[in-house]
C-alpha cells in the first residue's frame, strides 16, 4: 500500500544518520588498512563497489554530484590496491562495527533483530529502473548479523532514494555542484562556506552561483529567491515521491512499528555524528 509522504519523509530522516556511518572514522581507518591514501579513496572504493570496475565516468555519472576529475582522481586508482569484492566486505565489516559502537546497548537488544528484519523488506522491494547505484546494492547477499542486517538495509533505502533524487535533479536542470549550493544555502549557508564546496575553486564556484542567480533561484545576497525556495521543496518532494514504492510492501502497522524501532537507533547514531 502506498503510506502518506510525511512516513516517507521520516523514513529518510531515519536512514540517513544509521546508513552514513560507513562515513565515518572506523571504516576510514579500515581503508587506510588497505592502502588507500586517504579518505576520498576509501570512500569511492566502498561506494562504488557495487558497480564493479566501473570506469571513472560511469561513476562519476552514476554519483551525479562531484565536480568534474574528482572522481577520476580515485577511479581506477584505488583498484590497484583492493577489489570491489574486497572493499564490499570491508565496508560491511567496518560499518557494522562502527553502527555497533555509536549505539551501543541497542545494538544488543531483541527487538533490533525484529527493525532490521523490517527495513530489509523495504529495502529489497523497490523497482531496480533507472536506479543503477541501488541495483548494484540489491545484487549483493544481505548479511544474517541484525546490526550488519539493519546498515545494510538502510543503505539500500539510501541510495534509492538517492537515485531517485539524482533523476528528479537531472528534470529540473539542476547540476550537482548546483545542487550542493541550494542544500547550503537551505542550512543557512554560502557556497564557500559548505563542505562539499568550498574546495573548488574561486571562479568556478562563483560562476555556479552566477548561473543560479540568473536563472532567478538565488538572490543578489546568495539567499533563496521564492522561486528558489519553491524550487528546492518542489524537488524535495518528487523525491519523497520517488522514494515511497520502497515502503509499499509494510503494512501500516509495520511502517509506524519501524519507524519507532528506527527512532532510538538514528538518534544514538546522530549524536554521535554531532
Amino acid at each position: 500500500m502506498r503510506h502518506p509522504q510525511t512516513k516517507v519523509r521520516r523514513m529518510f530522516e531515519l536512514v540517513e544518520p544509521i546508513a552514513t556511518v560507513t562515513f565515518s572514522e572506523v571504516p576510514n581507518e579500515a581503508f587506510l588498512a588497505l592502502g588507500m591514501r586517504n579518505y576520498w579513496d576509501g570512500y569511492f572504493a566502498g561506494r562504488a563497489a557495487p558497480l564493479g570496475l566501473a570506469p571513472a565516468g560511469v561513476v562519476h555519472a552514476v554519483f551525479y554530484n562531484f565536480a568534474g576529475g574528482e572522481v577520476a582522481r580515485h577511479i581506477p586508482w584505488v583498484w590497484g590496491k583492493t577489489t570491489p569484492q574486497e572493499a564490499i566486505a570491508v565496508r560491511e565489516q567496518s560499518s557494522t562495527a562502527a553502527l555497533r559502537q555509536m549505539i551501543g546497548e541497542l545494538a544488543d537488544r531483541p527487538g533490533l533483530a525484529r527493525v532490521a528484519d523490517l527495513a530489509t523488506r523495504a529495502a529489497v522491494s523497490a523497482p531496480t529502473e533507472g536506479r543503477a547505484l541501488y541495483a548494484g546494492l540489491r545484487a549483493l547477499n544481505v548479511p544474517e548479523e541484525p546490526v550488519a542486517r539493519l546498515w545494510h538495509a538502510t543503505t539500500l533505502l539510501r541510495e534509492h532514494r538517492g537515485d531517485g533524487h539524482n533523476a528528479v535533479l537531472l528534470a529540473h536542470g539542476i547540476g550537482g555542484i548546483e545542487a550542493h549550493v541550494l542544500f547550503a544555502v537551505s542550512l543557512g549557508m554560502r557556497a564557500h562556506e559548505f563542505g562539499r564546496t568550498h574546495h573548488l575553486p574561486k571562479a568556478q564556484l562563483a560562476a555556479v552561483v552566477d548561473g543560479l542567480r540568473g536563472r532567478g533561484l538565488l538572490n543578489a545576497a546568495g539567499g533563496f529567491t521564492d522561486a528558489g525556495r519553491e524550487t528546492r521543496a518542489r524537488i524535495e518532494a518528487l523525491t519523497d515521491e520517488l522514494a515511497a514504492p520502497a515502503y509499499d510492501v509494510l503494512s501500516v502497522d509495520e511502517l509506524d512499528e519501524l519507524v519507532a524501532g528506527l527512532e532510538p537507533i538514528a538518534a544514538a547514531a546522530q549524536a554521535v555524528d554531532d
